[in-house]
């Protein structure tokens, strides 16, 4: 501990080395993306390169200069478990599936996907058969959301203009409020731990899992249960960026709209999705026999301060996102092998993404980068945790997925001599991985992974 002194005050602050970082591992993994309604079909999608784009059927585009999205096709909130979890005890009700049709109508789609892939992570690390092993209030939930329920908002306002106050759904708030999907998830399992629910955009779930570790690193819990979700493809949200020229207009081959570090990109296309994760303290997932996926090693988040919608000249503060998450790592540059980016296919958002990573990682000739928003869309508050998912079964599984629709390499992106493993995914062994999420406000978050 030292003393800060100024302005007359004696300010007491605790040395981050005063105390042991414990280790934190990856053992539950879940998904709801457009290319998948689960972690195996997601992977297997990305593995094969195909693209979750198509036409929007949430609503009529006619007249919007974007008429395409990567929207989640066939997700069914309802649908049972394949065995009943326990997380009260075998005495109390069992949980049978992630959302009963009374929940539904109460919570909004943003939440209904997060359930999804919230619950697919718990069940995946297997967790719920320890839990006496361990006191409910040592686990929490972490489930950042961007936007909320937008479009819950929207038509509960076309609601009351319709019909008035009389009209107005009790549950709204419930269905709009971002932090809903952490308290439903905590409710449903038990989770008396931290909870709380990140927003800053679209580094929102890379926030999200980065402050999970910290929870579990300093000991305010034991696992958390981290990821983020989004759903937000409505007339607003694709209109409002429609008409600041954010989108592609490849409205007439949706499948090869997104396409990152290719010099003919012409904007992202939005994505919905959730994407869930279960992290804990290493000496208690070896204790309970846990599958361990990959280990978290290390987080970095900085702000640009330089303009609310477009990255810092070379990605400057992204840069130092990747040196605070390597540095917290004490994993050399030279060791990473993949790279999983931030890349939205914006013409001037994946160069300096580019050019910061080239910056970061000079001399690694080794090292791939790859962008899965070329087959999922941008995810927004979502979108770190699919960087988080492509970088951690790249170590767990020794496959890196590929940047699709990458036919022309930007000559500014070719001038930086990186892989950016092109149209095909990749057969490596992937020791240590790094993600980037960036959003609007000038916000970033780093996050190294590494095989334990």
């Amino acid at each position: 501990m030292r003393e800060c002194k100024g302005f007359g005050i004696v300010i007491s602050v605790h040395s981050p080395n005063s105390y042991i970082p414990r280790r934190v591992v990856i053992t539950g993994i879940g998904a709801v993306t457009p290319v998948g309604n689960s972690s195996p079909m997601t992977w297997n999608a990305l593995l094969s390169g195909t693209s979750g784009v198509s036409k929007i059927t949430r609503f009529d585009p006619t007249g919007c200069t974007a008429q395409i999205a990567a929207e989640v096709k066939g997700f069914d909130p309802t649908l049972a478990l394949a065995q009943p979890l326990y997380p009260r005890g075998k005495e109390a009700e069992s949980v049978t599936a992630p959302l009963n049709l009374k929940d539904v109508k109460k919570l909004g789609r943003f939440t209904h996907l997060g359930m999804g892939a919230g619950l697919e992570a718990y069940v995946d690390s297997g967790i719920d058969s320890a839990r006496l092993l361990i006191d409910s209030e040592r686990i929490g939930v972490g489930m950042g959301v961007g936007l909320g329920g937008l479009p819950e908002i929207v038509a509960t306002h076309e609601t009351w203009k319709a019909g008035g106050f009389r009209k107005v759904s009790p549950f709204f708030i419930l269905q709009a409020a971002p932090n809903i999907l952490s308290g439903q998830l905590a409710l449903l399992l038990n989770l008396r731990g931290p909870n709380m629910s990140v927003a800053s955009a679209c580094a929102t779930s890379g926030h999200s899992i980065g402050e999970g570790f910290r929870a579990v690193q300093r000991g305010d819990a034991d696992v958390m249960l981290v990821g983020g979700s989004e759903s937000v493809v409505t007339p607003i949200a694709v209109g409002s960026f429609a008409q600041m020229r954010a989108l592609s207009t490849r409205n007439d081959a949706p499948e090869k709209a997104s396409r990152p570090f290719d010099k003919d990109r012409d904007g992202f296309v939005l994505g919905e999705g959730a994407l869930a994760f279960v992290i804990e303290e290493l000496d208690f997932a070896l204790r309970r026999g846990a599958k361990i996926y990959a280990e978290l090693l290390g987080y970095g988040a900085t702000a640009d301060a330089h303009h609310l919608s477009m990255l810092a000249p070379e990605a400057e503060g992204s840069r130092r996102a990747m040196n605070l998450a390597l540095k917290e790592s004490k994993i050399s540059a030279d060791r990473v092998g993949f790279v999983s980016a931030h890349a939205t296919s914006t013409p001037g958002g994946d160069t300096e993404e580019a050019a910061a990573i080239a910056a970061v990682f000079k001399g690694n000739t080794r090292i791939h980068v790859s962008a899965s928003k070329s087959m999922t869309g941008h995810l927004l508050g979502a979108a770190g945790a699919m960087g988080v998912f492509t970088a951690t079964m790249a170590i767990s599984k020794g496959m890196i997925t590929p940047t699709i629709n990458l036919d022309n390499l930007d000559p500014a992106c070719e001038a930086l001599g990186l892989n950016f493993t092109p149209n095909k995914a990749v057969k490596k062994e992937v020791e240590y991985s790094i993600v980037n999420s960036f959003g609007f406000g000038g916000t970033n978050a780093s996050l190294v992974i590494g095989r334990l």
